[in-house]
């Protein structure tokens, strides 16, 4: 399971996702930055920097 905390990308936020797909993470994360952080426009830098802070979910024990 992959997983992004949007607060490693925009200090403060605590939105997070999951999904086995790291496309489906990040395409949940691009549209979570333009709705909720009004960007408008997503350049690869900002999927590259998403990209960067996806993470293997730790299985819980």
């Amino acid at each position: 399971m992959k997983e992004f905390h949007c607060g490693s990308l925009v200090p403060g936020c605590e939105w997070h996702t999951r999904h086995e797909e790291e496309a489906e993470v990040i395409r949940r994360a691009v549209e979570h930055m333009r709705e909720v952080h009004g960007e408008t426009i997503i350049r690869e830098s900002m999927v590259e920097a998403i990209r960067s802070r996806v993470v293997q979910q730790q299985d819980a024990a």
